[in-house]
């Protein structure tokens, strides 16, 4: 029966996370239908190893603890990546002008953050994109907070050389009369 009962708030709490653990598998996989497919076996692990978890307050950490390991498994298990130039993004603005500036942007940083390695990518968007601590992050991951702040820092750094040379490898546009 208590087993029942911590399931039953676990899906409560698991639901309330739902969105930003998809926005995390996402900034992982590049693909809703995997990061979709990522969530959901987080989720059924969770379910399985419920009685594993101590302390209902670290939910989240154990579960991007449960992801990153899927996560993982399935690059082991595939060596598949997905092209971000294939990848539709929605226009928020009703100008194009804005809409086409956007989209370039949102590329440039895609593909920027396709080029960190693993470790550094899974840091940065765990902290950038999920808004975890250092110290979720570390537990998550179960690194030492040491080393999740040096990744973090080596991925931003990496991050910004990455677009600063982007932004000067694009050619220089004349106004023409």
């Amino acid at each position: 029966m208590i087993l029942l009962l911590k399931q039953h708030k676990l899906r409560k709490q698991f639901e309330s996370l739902r969105p930003q653990l998809y926005r995390i598998a996402w900034s992982w996989c590049h693909n809703a239908d995997l990061a979709e497919d990522l969530v959901q076996e987080t989720y059924l692990r969770a379910l399985e190893k419920a009685a594993q978890l101590k302390e209902v307050e670290k939910l989240k950490p154990w579960l991007m603890r449960i992801m990153s390991n899927l996560h993982t498994d399935c690059l082991r298990r595939r060596q598949e990546f997905v092209d971000l130039q294939d990848l539709e993004l929605e226009a928020e603005s009703a100008e194009p002008c804005e809409h086409t500036e956007q989209q370039n942007a949102i590329h440039r940083v895609r593909c920027a953050v396709a080029k960190l390695n693993e470790d550094q990518r899974q840091v940065l968007t765990l902290v950038d994109i999920g808004g975890f601590t250092y110290a979720e992050v570390a537990e998550a991951l179960e690194l030492p907070i040491g080393t999740v702040m040096s990744r973090l820092c080596r991925a931003r750094k990496r991050l910004k050389g990455l677009l600063q040379k982007q932004v000067q490898e694009r050619p220089k546009l004349r106004r023409v009369k």
